[in-house]
């Protein structure tokens, strides 16, 4: 399966001046929601990402929004349950809807992107407050430079190599460029 070219195919993957959750500025976004919406793609990518995990998982857990549809798909390849976390008023991330883990669960975390790992972290640190063990975390796309989540590697389909800049680093602001915001959260 040719990740990139099913990216580019379905523009979930975008050139251009882009401002990031975390506040960064780069040079390449990636939208998953533009391949996640075609069911063939977001089952194939879920069997692709279960196939590479090589540990028990008792529970798949992900972040909404981003993480629900990949989540759901890795879920259903590992034949275990699947939960999302939410954030709150506060934007802090909660379970909601009766959803919890028990303690000594083994816990795989999925994303879609992980760039600066915060989600995942959050994510993590929620469900070990639980009493939960994550046993790793994947995505679809590692567009991070090297972030480790509980000192592992995310398993991921494809690396992108994307640069990042905070906004008095950034070169297409020097030019004159005005970033845009394509996803859906609120610049933290």
């Amino acid at each position: 399966m040719d990740i990139m070219n099913i990216l580019l195919e379905t523009k979930a993957l975008l050139k251009g001046h882009f401002l990031l959750s975390s506040g960064l500025h780069s040079d390449t976004y990636v939208q998953c929601a533009q391949v996640l919406k075609y069911p063939n793609y977001a089952e194939e990518f879920g069997k692709e990402i279960a196939n590479k995990v090589n540990v028990d998982v008792d529970i798949v857990v992900s972040p909404a929004m981003g993480g629900l549809i990949i989540g759901h798909e890795v879920a259903s390849s590992l034949k275990v349950p699947f939960i999302f976390t939410e954030r709150n008023d506060e934007s802090t991330m909660v379970f909601r809807r009766n959803f919890n883990i028990e303690k000594g669960q083994k816990v795989l975390v999925v994303e879609d992107v992980i760039t600066t790992g915060k989600s995942t972290k959050e994510v993590v640190k929620l469900i070990e407050e639980k009493g939960g063990i994550v046993v790793g975390t994947a995505c679809i796309i590692n567009r991070s430079n090297e972030v480790k989540i509980n000192k592992k590697d995310p398993i991921y389909l494809l690396k992108v190599d994307a640069k990042t800049y905070t906004k008095e680093e950034c070169p297409m602001c020097k030019k004159g460029s005005t970033p845009i915001k394509p996803g859906s959260r609120k610049k933290i």
